[in-house]
């Protein structure tokens, strides 16, 4: 019995020195520190990859080919249609800055992605009821030879309901899948760290892959007229998405959300304005701030004081002569918050350009490869398909980056390109998409028909013929997205991680905005005097190449703007030094 006693001792002293927690403040489901062996990892990262492409499978099923289903079924212009799928997609993108503040707020990653990806079924859902019921009627129409009949306002204001959820749910969960899969590792633990890096290129290549399949195989459905399959396919695995995801909640690892940052930027300017007449000292002296230990109970870091919008220290000042009331004043972190965002913005501001060139790949495009010679033998490919080359064009990239142009540029100046310098690269390359998208349509009005029905087939130059432009498209994906993507995590201030994932899909909902007020003022300036404009029913009768071109011009401004600010632009790093003293846990500015 002695012996029993002593051995189930040595065994429970054996399994809690086996318990390991994570190092970065992860907890598991219940609120309670994470096990490093029960929870994270690759197992639930997989999921989070599986779930992505599923589910990019199942929102690209609708986008891919929206604007031709709003030609088609709808009975919508080109122009009318290249507007609705611009506004459609930048609200998306739009939707990802609520969910961002949600997620960061008030619901976490978790429940945020969850939400949303229930809003997501629900709407393709809907869509795959209202366009069966209502809209493809008489059956088999939607294709290329066959008209649908007029529609009632109801059925096209549930048309419409159910696109914009969803726009809502996938725009809501984009920004929180990245993050949320990324917490999954612990980037204090060395091996970990690594997995981290590894996650972020196989979520893209999720991404891509779902992506590939609705760009070709759903593409051929839905422009055979079958929309109703491809909508209900999309559904489907927009559901098998949320299942696997809820599926990995038992082993999923949390970050715990860090309050409201509006109410936290509001505090500051309000501070601000109240202290307006107090001077800053020099060196940060007279600053409120609180200590590291008191920052890191609350899973948060140091952020340390920074030389520039001077104008906000007055937030932080305390007056020594009068009493002062610490409710009144903000840290000196908060303050550096706000100025971490602030120095963010004219970056941010140059990416809309980009994405205004990065969105005509769905719409004009689209309508520029219906308009040319898209067939092989007996075979039919469908204009929305041609993106497939831009999704290869990604894949190549990340490769020829990563494995040869990386480590060739390290060995001639020991250091990679910075993201900033990768974005830069990403505007020249859309500058050469356009200029080549400009010069097939030349070509393409120089083989067109002189007639066309339904402004199909409208030239005899081959569809293959747009191979390069949507290469070029992808080769700026790679440096320009990615690179976003990366720079604003990386420079968004703790507890703002996802707003960082949120701004990189806002310039892409304000490009698509821009492209939509572009496209309608060409119209409104070329229409005049009875002229068909630069992108009329039947694009023989206009010009796309001159709007191609003029997003070239447009986006070759933008890329000088874009160096000033990038020149300019000062780097936040993390202090990683452990020596005990308070540079531990601050972020220092690189000038």
């Amino acid at each position: 019995m002695a012996c029993m006693n002593f051995c189930q001792k040595e065994k429970i002293r054996d399994e809690s020195e086996q318990v390991e927690y994570t190092l970065d403040g992860t907890v598991d489901r219940y609120g309670k520190p994470a096990i490093r062996t029960k929870s994270g990892g690759w197992g639930p990262a997989i999921l989070i990859l599986v779930n992505q492409g599923l589910a990019t499978l199942a929102f690209f099923g609708v986008g891919v080919n929206l604007v031709l289903f709003l030609t088609r079924v709808v009975g919508q212009s080109n122009a009318d249609a290249a507007n609705n799928v611009s506004k459609w997609t930048g609200t998306v993108y739009l939707f990802s800055l609520l969910g961002a503040f949600l997620s960061d707020s008030y619901w976490g990653r978790y429940r945020t992605c969850a939400i949303f990806q229930a809003i997501f079924v629900l709407g393709l859902a809907l869509l795959s009821l209202s366009s069966y019921l209502f809209l493809l009627k008489p059956r088999g129409c939607g294709n290329e030879l066959t008209p649908c009949n007029s529609h009632t306002r109801l059925h096209v204001a549930l048309f419409y309901i159910s696109i914009y959820m969803v726009a809502l749910g996938n725009g809501g969960y984009q920004p929180n899948i990245a993050t949320f899969g990324a917490d999954q590792f612990d980037e204090e633990h060395d091996k970990e760290r690594t997995s981290k890096i590894s996650f972020f290129s196989y979520f893209y290549l999720a991404f891509n892959l779902g992506s590939l399949f609705s760009n070709t195989i759903l593409a051929y459905y839905e422009n055979d007229g079958k929309w109703a399959i491809g909508f209900m396919a999309s559904a489907t695995t927009a559901l098998m998405a949320l299942a696997l995801f809820l599926g990995g909640t038992p082993r999923y690892r949390h970050f715990k959300n860090q309050g409201n940052p509006v109410m936290r930027f509001g505090k500051v300017f309000v501070a601000a304005i109240r202290n307006w007449d107090f001077k800053v000292l020099p060196n940060a002296e007279g600053l409120y701030e609180l200590d590291v230990e008191t920052y890191s109970k609350t899973g948060r870091r140091m952020i340390s004081h920074t030389e520039g919008l001077m104008i906000l220290d007055k937030a932080a000042a305390v007056n020594a002569v009068s009493d002062y009331n610490e409710r009144n004043l903000c840290t000196v972190t908060q303050v550096e918050e706000v100025k971490c965002i602030l120095r963010l913005l004219p970056i941010w501001v140059c990416t809309i350009m980009y994405s205004v060139v990065f969105t005509q790949m769905a719409s004009l495009f689209v309508e520029q490869g219906a308009a040319m010679n898209a067939t092989i033998g007996w075979f039919h490919i469908p204009p929305a398909s041609m993106s497939v080359f831009d999704i290869l064009s990604v894949a190549s990239f990340i490769f020829i980056y990563r494995r040869v142009i990386n480590p060739f540029i390290i060995r001639l100046r020991n250091k990679g390109l910075t993201e900033l310098q990768r974005m830069g690269i990403g505007l020249i390359f859309a500058i050469l998409a356009m200029v080549t998208a400009g010069t097939v349509e030349v070509f393409r009005l120089k083989y067109a028909k002189g007639y066309c029905k339904n402004c199909e087939n409208a030239s005899s130059l081959s569809i293959f013929w747009q191979v390069p432009q949507y290469m070029l498209i992808g080769a700026s994906e790679v440096f320009m997205y990615v690179g976003q993507l990366e720079f604003f995590n990386g420079q968004a201030p703790e507890g703002l991680k996802t707003f960082g994932s949120a701004l990189c899909m806002l310039s892409m909902s304000f490009g698509n905005y821009m492209s939509s007020v572009i496209v309608t003022m060409i119209m409104k300036i070329t229409t005049r005097n009875n002229m068909p404009g630069w992108i009329p029913e039947n694009l023989n009768e206009g010009h796309l190449e001159r709007f191609f071109f003029l997003l070239a011009a447009l986006t070759t401004v933008d890329f000088v703007v874009y160096l000033f600010y990038a020149r300019s632009y000062k780097y936040v790093q993390f202090d990683e030094s452990k020596d005990g003293n308070n540079s531990e846990n601050k972020l220092q500015i690189e000038v």
